[in-house]
């Protein structure tokens, strides 16, 4: 019998093979259920990032290798995840499979594990439980609650792999006889978690965007259209199934963490919004989340599922399969495919061909499906389809002749109509655009008749919600002009100029060419001026051109940082998120650092800490640590302000990320000697 499968009671002499730790019938039937429910009981019993809770017996050698091994093998079967944390999920994926030379070595190898080798075993695998636990949060929990708590997500993978680098350090590789060439690479894995730095990119704070404007309660435009939309394409939740599947993991959220929550009801608030965008019925997720349904135009007839196309959400006409063998409309696919995309929209693969085979089957169950039920197409639908009504599409391509036409009234009726138009339906800013829409909405831009440059840029605000059109409008050289309506233009002209250069500016290039063209100095100039509604437009879009690192020292020399503090200190504009997101952004360049990092200002910082929501606190408490992380003398102000008790308090019932930065700061402090 081999010496690791000697049992302690086979064995009476004290030598080194008689301490080989045993692999007995009982050990091989335990490892059996430890495979199932004993595992994932065991994963759950983590508390947080910080200990781990375990009442299980004292293990032995073999039986933690191969615990261990098997929750590798678990999350490599995961598949995938969030996209949110995607990148943090398959690297440490990555670094537990790496592991496995190391187990199969210390499996194989013949001789005994020492004491202090099970104790760091046993270590290594409850590192492995928290990491599965966090793993599996990534690949089926909300995809709103990860995107939310996206720095608090980053946190816990930052210390399962610390955990991960202490429990390796620990392994006594000379004692259990490992070879040179696996200690090598574990130790060289080591070193690459020691040494890479936690993920900080600008998809990240565009994504923090769109979640501030589609979370505001007091801006209900048709801006918010195209912030919804690209935010459930970011967020993969813009088909009716995956919203099906949010709306349970956001039911599992709640009865974790309390219905009555403030991140649930966010979580919960955007959810709806999605549906309402998609067509679905917005249904309360604490009482029935498995049966949200489509919301229908023709009475209460309910659509099969697969009728739908998963990218229009229409009943399809003219089905198609692709390489993927999924089904779509034969002309949303095709524009798909004609956007440069070579992946199937649903699954994601890559693609090996772009053919489409006619579903013949599907679309004759359509046929009889819609002459059974009497069911006629929403008129939406003749847009969308060039075999549908040749009056929808005479009317646009009427529409936009008479935006050429020599009467104004004539011009002024045509902006109207294609700015209501562009609103509703997706398929029409396409449409309008390949009808050559854009250049003529771009020239009205210049006319001096205000009702035609309000729905002129109020038009091109709607079609720049598709992708494609916010290039073609660029190419049109339409940006320097919607920059001009934003300075001269009336309110509302000026308000739909800045949500227009917001939409535009989620491409890299305008950004650049928003900046370059003097259009951050006009928003600062709306922020000053403007209207509610005109301060949030402004203010949202002044954030995404601030993802540039140029353009912050551009907004700051345009003099952002005076109306911003104008919105701190003036509640009754409800935009002390907004001005602290902002002055978030610009703390981490030096001259925002300079600019803001005065003595009012903290006294303010410190006055938010003290008496603000908890979102408000946060947002505070973070600015702070980035000014004190920077400047000592910073925080020395904030303890003069008294600001220490109140983080003491945030330290023990704020938000999770107020909790985090609040003992941010009182360790800077303690560093700094400056604890009262």
């Amino acid at each position: 019998m081999s010496p690791l499968l000697q049992t302690p009671e086979e064995s009476t002499a004290p030598s080194r093979s008689g301490r080989k730790l045993a692999r007995t019938t009982m050990g091989l039937e335990r490892d059996k259920k430890r495979h199932g429910d004993v595992e994932d009981r065991r994963g759950d019993t983590l508390v947080d990032e910080i200990g781990i809770v375990t009442t299980a017996p004292a293990p032995n050698g073999v039986d933690l290798v191969q615990e261990s091994v098997s929750l590798i093998e678990y999350v490599a079967r995961l598949g995938d995840f969030r996209s949110t944390q995607r990148q943090e999920c398959y690297s440490l994926v990555r670094r537990m499979k790496s592991l496995l030379p190391l187990f199969d070595e210390i499996r194989f190898l013949g001789s005994a594990i020492p004491p202090n080798g099970i104790a760091s075993l046993s270590k290594l695998k409850k590192v492995f439980c928290l990491a599965k636990k966090l793993l599996k949060t990534c690949n089926e929990g909300s995809k709103i609650y990860l995107a939310l708590e996206s720095e608090a997500m980053m946190v816990k993978f930052h210390a399962v792999q610390e955990k991960l680098c202490q429990a390796l350090d620990e392994l006594p590789f000379d004692e259990i006889e490992v070879s040179v060439e696996v200690r090598e690479q574990v130790e060289l894995m080591v070193t690459q978690l020691r040494r890479g730095k936690r993920r900080k990119d600008t998809q990240d704070m565009e994504l923090a965007v769109d979640l501030m404007a589609v979370s505001s309660k007091t801006d209900e435009r048709n801006a918010d259209i195209a912030i919804i939309e690209r935010l459930a394409k970011k967020l993969d939740l813009n088909t009716v199934e995956n919203l099906k599947k949010e709306t349970i993991a956001i039911s599992n959220v709640a009865k974790e963490r309390g219905q009555t929550s403030e991140c649930i009801e966010q979580i919960v608030e955007i959810l709806n919004k999605f549906k309402q965008v998609f067509g679905m019925e917005v249904i309360d997720v604490f009482e029935d989340p498995v049966k949200p349904k489509l919301l229908l135009k023709s009475g209460s007839l309910v659509i099969p599922h697969e009728f739908l196309c998963p990218i229009t959400l229409e009943v399809m006409r003219d089905p198609v399969i692709i390489a993927s063998g999924q089904t779509f409309e034969r002309e949303s696919i095709q524009k798909w495919f004609d956007s440069n995309h070579r992946t199937c929209p649903k699954t994601r693969e890559r693609l090996g061909h772009l053919s489409l085979a006619p579903n013949h089957a599907l679309k004759n169950l359509i046929t009889q499906w819609r002459e059974t039920n009497n069911y006629k197409s929403p008129n939406t639908e003749g847009l969308a389809s060039p075999q549908g009504s040749s009056v929808k599409q005479e009317e646009i391509s009427s529409l936009v002749e008479e935006l050429s036409s020599c009467q104004l009234k004539v011009q002024r009726r045509a902006a109207k109509d294609i700015r209501i138009l562009s609103k509703e339906n997706p398929e029409s800013r396409i449409l309008f655009a390949e009808n050559g829409a854009i250049p003529a909405l771009v020239q009205l831009l210049t006319y001096p008749d205000s009702k035609i440059q309000e729905h002129a840029v109020t038009a091109l605000l709607n079609l720049s919600i598709n992708d494609t059109n916010k290039k073609l409008i660029a190419n049109e050289q339409a940006i320097p002009t919607i920059i001009d309506v934003l300075r001269n233009g009336r309110m509302e002209s000026r308000e739909n100029s800045a949500a227009a250069l917001f939409s535009l500016s989620m491409l890299d290039e305008n950004k650049v060419t928003i900046a370059l063209s003097d259009g951050i100095p006009a928003l600062v100039e709306l922020l000053e001026q403007g209207t509610v509604r005109g301060k949030k437009d402004a203010v949202t879009a002044l954030f995404n051109l601030c993802l540039n690192q140029a353009n912050k020292a551009r907004a700051i020399d345009a003099g952002i940082v005076p109306p911003l503090l104008l919105l701190l200190k003036d509640k009754k504009l409800n935009m002390v998120d907004e001005a602290l997101s902002m002055f978030l952004l610009l703390v981490t360049h030096p001259q925002g650092r300079y600019e803001i990092g005065q003595l009012s200002f903290i006294g303010t910082l410190v006055d938010i800490i003290k008496k603000g929501t908890p979102k408000n606190k946060e947002c505070a408490a973070s600015v702070l640590l980035e000014l004190s992380s920077n400047n000592s003398s910073h925080i020395l102000a904030a303890l003069q302000f008294g600001v220490y008790e109140h983080l003491v308090d945030i330290s023990e019932t704020g938000t999770n990320r107020a909790q985090r930065k609040a003992r941010g700061l009182l360790q800077v402090m303690k560093t700094s000697d400056q604890l009262p």
